[in-house]
């Protein structure tokens, strides 16, 4: 892990970027104190596509769906145990 101080940080923000990107832990110091640390942003998760649901719905097990919202649903669930 490296550190650097605002003003270092400042004038060689690509530079971190670039080290950050590499897989280096960069932390920002103030007054000597660490304040910030710079982290690459996870990859998004694929979107879902209508293949992937027709996928789930041809494996699909259990009851069909029911046109009850979840707290009703719950309910029955609940008392067909009892």
């Amino acid at each position: 892990m490296t550190t650097h101080s605002v003003t270092e940080a400042t004038s060689t923000l690509p530079l971190l970027i670039d080290r950050v990107l590499e897989g280096e832990p960069v932390v920002i110091t103030r007054n000597g104190r660490p304040v910030v640390e710079l982290r690459p942003i996870p990859p998004a998760p694929p979107l879902v596509t209508q293949a992937d649901i027709d996928w789930l719905d041809a494996r699909r097990v259990g009851k069909a769906p029911t046109r009850l919202d979840a707290a009703t649903e719950v309910r029955h669930m609940r008392d067909e145990g009892a």
